[in-house]
C-alpha cells in the first residue's frame, strides 16, 4: 500500500525503490515536493521516518495534447454500419446531430468525467481544443465564454490541468465557404474570436495548473487572413511559448480538396504561407509527403498523434518511422475519446507501423532501442511542449507523477530495463494505482474523490443525449 500523506501537502517526502528521472530509471529514490512542485532528489537514499512510501515504480505523468471533451458522450455510438462507404465524414454527421442537444450543464458532466477518467489513465494536463462555443442555435451566450467555463470548472473540479484551446471555426470549407447549419454552435468571427479568448485569458490568470493556447480549427475553417491577424494581435511571436493547435492533413479528401484550392498540400501551404516553429501542434499530419515530413521535423513542430481516434475513424497511418529518423518531435491524445488510456494510444501506434511495414520493433531512435522507452519518452516531451507544461521528476517541475501497481506480476518481475516494455506490451489492465497533481494526491488506489457522484451525472447526460430519454 501507498502510505497516504496528510492533507497539508505543502512540503512533502516520499520514497520509491525505483522512479523513471530523466537521464532513467534510478533506485531508491528520496523526494520532495513543495508549493506543488518537486523540491529534491537524492538518488541511493533510505526512508526517512517522515516520508511516504511509495510501493510500486514511479513515473511522471503526461499531457494528452488534442482532446475534444464534448465527443466522450458518442464513444462507442457510431459503430454501426448504415453506409457502405462509412468514413470520418459519415462520423462527422452523427457527431453534428450530438452537438445540437447539449447543454453548457450537458458539457460541464462529461468533461468531469472524462477528466477524472483521464486522471486515472496517467494524463495530468489536457489540450482541451474547444470548438462548441455558442448555443443550440448558434446564438452567443450572454457570457461568450460560457461554454470555456464550463470546461475551466470541470478541471477544477476534478484536479486537472487545463490547456485551454479555444478554437476559430469560420467556415466550412477552403476558400472561406459559408459555414452550414450543422456547424452553427462552432462559427465566430475573427473579432468575436479574439473577445472570447481575452475573456478566457481572464478566467486562467494565475492559475497553478491552467494554461492558455491559440487554435485553428482546420485550414478549411479559417482563411490566411484570419490567422495572421489573429497570431499578430495576440502577439504570438517566435519567442512566445503560447501554443498554437491545429487539425491538418487527417483525411485523404482534406488533401485533396486544398490542392484543387490552393495546389499546394495542407502542411505545404501552412509552413509556406504561415511558418511553422516550435509553437505549433499539428494534430493529425496523418498524409504527408517527404517534404512536409521534414518541414514539421525541421521546424521543431509537434505532430499531436492519436492513434485510437485516427484507427476508429479510418483516418490512415502516421508515417512515425520516417518522423522518428528525421528527429520529428510528437505527443499523443486521445481526441473523440474511443479509449482513455496511454498503453492503448502509443502501442497503437506501433503496431500500426509494425501492421503497414511488415516488420518488428519500429519507433526507436539511436540513443534508445528499447520501444517502450522510446515512445513513453517521446510522447512526454511532446506533450509537454504541446501544452505548455514541463512533467518530469526533476526540481522545479511541477509535481505530477504517477505510480504503477506492483502487485501486477510483470511489474512486480520485471527488471527497470524491461518494465516499459512490459508495462506497455504486455498489460492489458489499468495499473496505474496513484496520481499526484501539483503535489495533491489525486487518483488513491485507483479511485477518484469524486467519481461515483460524476458517474452518476455522466449516466444521465448518456441517456438524455443519446437515447432522448
Amino acid at each position: 500500500m501507498t502510505s497516504q500523506p496528510p492533507a497539508n501537502f505543502d512540503h512533502q517526502y516520499y520514497y520509491a525503490e525505483h522512479a523513471l528521472l530523466p537521464s532513467g530509471w534510478a533506485s531508491k529514490v528520496l523526494f520532495s515536493t513543495k508549493g506543488g512542485q518537486f523540491d529534491s532528489f537524492n538518488v541511493g537514499s533510505a526512508p526517512t521516518p517522515d516520508c511516504h512510501i511509495l510501493s510500486g515504480p514511479v513515473l511522471p505523468t503526461m499531457a494528452n495534447v488534442h482532446s475534444h471533451a464534448f465527443q466522450r458522450v458518442m464513444a462507442g455510438a457510431a459503430e454501426v454500419s448504415l453506409n457502405p462507404h462509412d468514413s470520418f465524414w459519415s462520423w462527422r454527421d452523427l457527431m453534428y446531430k450530438i452537438v445540437h442537444k447539449l447543454t453548457p450543464d450537458d458539457a460541464r458532466v462529461i468533461a468531469t468525467q472524462l477528466y477524472i477518467d483521464m486522471l486515472k489513465a496517467g494524463y495530468s494536463q489536457v489540450g482541451e481544443f474547444h470548438y462548441l462555443h455558442h448555443d443550440q442555435g448558434g446564438k452567443h451566450y450572454n457570457q461568450p465564454s460560457e461554454m470555456s467555463l464550463q470546461l475551466i470548472q470541470a478541471a477544477d473540479h476534478s484536479g486537472m490541468g487545463l490547456t485551454l484551446l479555444p478554437a476559430l471555426y469560420a467556415h466550412s470549407g477552403f476558400g472561406g465557404q459559408a459555414p452550414h447549419e450543422g456547424q452553427a454552435r462552432f462559427i465566430h468571427s475573427t473579432d468575436s474570436y479574439l473577445a472570447l479568448h481575452q475573456e478566457c485569458q481572464g478566467h486562467l490568470a494565475n492559475h497553478p495548473r491552467h494554461q492558455l493556447g491559440v487554435c485553428f480549427h482546420s485550414l478549411r475553417a479559417v482563411t490566411k487572413s484570419q490567422i495572421e491577424t489573429v497570431l499578430a494581435e495576440l502577439n504570438v511571436a517566435s519567442d512566445s511559448k503560447m501554443p498554437i493547435h491545429i487539425h491538418i492533413a487527417e483525411q485523404q479528401k482534406e488533401v485533396q480538396d486544398c490542392l484543387h484550392w490552393s495546389g499546394q498540400r495542407p502542411v505545404e501551404w501552412l509552413n509556406n504561407e504561415i511558418g511553422l516553429n516550435e509553437n505549433w501542434c499539428l494534430v493529425h499530419a496523418t498524409h504527408l509527403d517527404v517534404k512536409e515530413l521534414k518541414a514539421i521535423a525541421t521546424s521543431k513542430a509537434i505532430a499531436g498523434l492519436c492513434p485510437t481516434t485516427e484507427a476508429n475513424l479510418g483516418d490512415g497511418i502516421f508515417p512515425a518511422v520516417d518522423f522518428e529518423q528525421a528527429n520529428g518531435r510528437w505527443g499523443i491524445g486521445s481526441d473523440s475519446h474511443v479509449s482513455l488510456s496511454i498503453v492503448e494510444e502509443l502501442r497503437t501506434l506501433e503496431y500500426g507501423q509494425r501492421l503497414r511495414d511488415q516488420q518488428r520493433n519500429r519507433l526507436h531512435r539511436p540513443e534508445q532501442n528499447s520501444i517502450g522507452d522510446n515512445l513513453f519518452q517521446q510522447a512526454l516531451l511532446g506533450g509537454n511542449q504541446a501544452c505548455d507544461v514541463t512533467f518530469g521528476l526533476a526540481a522545479g517541475n511541477r509535481a505530477d507523477f504517477m505510480v504503477l501497481d506492483d502487485s501486477t506480476p510483470f511489474i512486480a518481475a520485471s527488471q527497470t530495463e524491461n518494465l516499459l516494455n512490459r508495462w506497455l506490451f504486455a498489460c492489458n489492465e489499468n495499473l496505474i494505482k496513484d496520481v499526484f497533481v501539483a503535489g495533491k494526491h489525486t487518483i488513491k488506489s485507483f479511485k477518484h474523490e469524486q467519481q461515483e457522484a460524476s458517474q452518476r451525472d455522466f449516466i444521465r447526460v448518456i441517456k438524455k443525449v443519446m437515447y432522448d430519454t
